[in-house]
């Protein structure tokens, strides 16, 4: 049986990711009480009805401040032994305040702080959260990820069985606009051959083969890369080997649409092409 337990802070991405898992063939709960997260497993487990072998659960802060008691009973749910994969989702305070305003949604924790805020609430909810990020099986930070890329990002985790269960994201993003908070490592490609100061390529991206050819026909991109690659071909079977189920990789030039573009693609590319399952993502590249 595949049990999904998906939790976060409010206005991050929770319903859509719970969609994400309907959509390829998972029995979804939103909301259920943390109390019933051991009955309701059993209950899934004894069941003879095939549909109830993929399942995927909800719980947060609409059960109001009793997050620490969701704490204890995941705690125990684990001691238990059960086999369960926690997806925790996060995003800025800043994305989170303005998530609410343009629903007019209220904030499930705004009674339990003195000015009943969204700000105040977020940091409220964040402050009992927090032990949950870091026992996270997946930890998605939302701020700059689109609906669709989460779902695609969440759906990619349970695709199937792989014998190199490692998924690789390469996340291209421009310097100037601020570094990315949810990568485990950071790639600064500013050193390469800049294409922006060529005119006929200056409005182009990285996935145009002109300014690819610009950046990978230098003989310093390719000693670049012979030693970038050279470092994750002995790093990435040593995650595997750890359990490491995500690795999030940022690849950063200035403005995050030539260079870096370029660099991400080709390590996708360079990674599928091996087994693993990888993705890129671009986040600058239309800015």
């Amino acid at each position: 049986m595949e049990f999904v337990v998906i939790t976060g802070l409010s206005g991050a991405g929770k319903t859509s990711a719970l969609h994400a898992l309907e959509d390829i063939g998972f029995y979804c709960v939103d909301n259920l009480p943390s109390k019933l997260l051991n009955t309701f497993y059993n209950l899934c487990e004894t069941s003879t009805d095939d549909s109830m072998k993929r399942i995927a659960v909800v719980i947060d802060a609409r059960g109001g401040t009793k997050l620490n008691d969701f704490y204890s009973d995941l705690t125990e749910f684990k001691q238990q032994r059960k086999s369960f994969t926690l997806i925790f989702l996060d995003a800025s305070e800043e994305v989170l305040v303005r998530r609410f305003k343009e629903t007019r949604r209220r904030h499930p924790l705004a009674d339990a702080v003195p000015d009943n805020s969204v700000e105040s609430a977020i940091l409220l909810e964040s402050s009992y959260l927090e032990p949950f990020k870091k026992i996270a099986d997946y930890s998605i930070n939302t701020s700059n990820v689109t609906t669709k890329l989460l779902k695609e990002r969440v759906t990619q985790f349970f695709l199937g069985s792989n014998e190199k269960s490692l998924i690789l994201t390469f996340m291209s993003f421009g310097f100037k606009y601020g570094s990315p908070n949810d990568c485990d490592s950071i790639i600064d490609v500013r050193c390469l051959p800049n294409p922006y100061y060529i005119p006929e390529l200056k409005d182009k991206t990285g996935n145009d083969s002109d300014v690819r050819d610009y950046v990978f026909n230098s003989d310093d991109t390719k000693e670049f890369l012979k030693n970038l690659l050279g470092f994750f071909d002995c790093a990435v079977p040593l995650y595997v080997k750890e359990g490491k189920v995500e690795l999030v990789v940022g690849v950063g030039c200035t403005g995050g649409k030539h260079r870096s573009v370029a660099i991400a693609e080709h390590l996708k590319k360079y990674f599928s092409q091996k087994g693993y399952r990888a993705s890129v993502y671009h986040r600058d590249i239309n800015k």
